[in-house]
């Protein structure tokens, strides 16, 4: 982006300091950089952010191929799992006579520690 070398900061740093002067410059250089910081860090959250924004739109897509493809008529049920390489099977809701883990307030009989 910016590329700045050697010789640019060297002329960045004496114009600075015969306009802030010995006594603030330090104070200036350390808030520039605290503002450079957290403008960093700010560009890199919202990197990451948009990353795992695509992601998930990526997985959702293929998972709507996976239904589409197995509520085609006539394809057989093993033939959509075996498109994509690594996709798990989506699970099956919970029966309704199953209790489901946590739920109601049955305790467990296996001892713990």
């Amino acid at each position: 982006m910016f590329e700045v070398g050697f010789d640019e900061l060297i002329l960045l740093f004496v114009i600075g300091l015969l306009v802030l002067g010995p006594e603030r410059l330090p104070k200036v250089a350390n808030v520039l950089g605290k503002w450079i910081g957290r403008a960093r860090r700010t560009a890199s959250h919202l990197r990451h952010q948009l990353e795992r924004e695509i992601a998930l739109a990526e997985l959702e897509e293929r998972r709507k191929t996976l239904v589409s493809q197995q509520t085609k008529p006539g394809a057989p049920a093993g033939d959509a799992t075996s498109s994509t390489p690594g996709a798990a099977p989506p699970s099956a809701p919970p029966s309704k006579h199953e209790p489901t883990p946590g739920a109601g307030g049955t305790r467990d009989s296996t001892p713990s520690g």
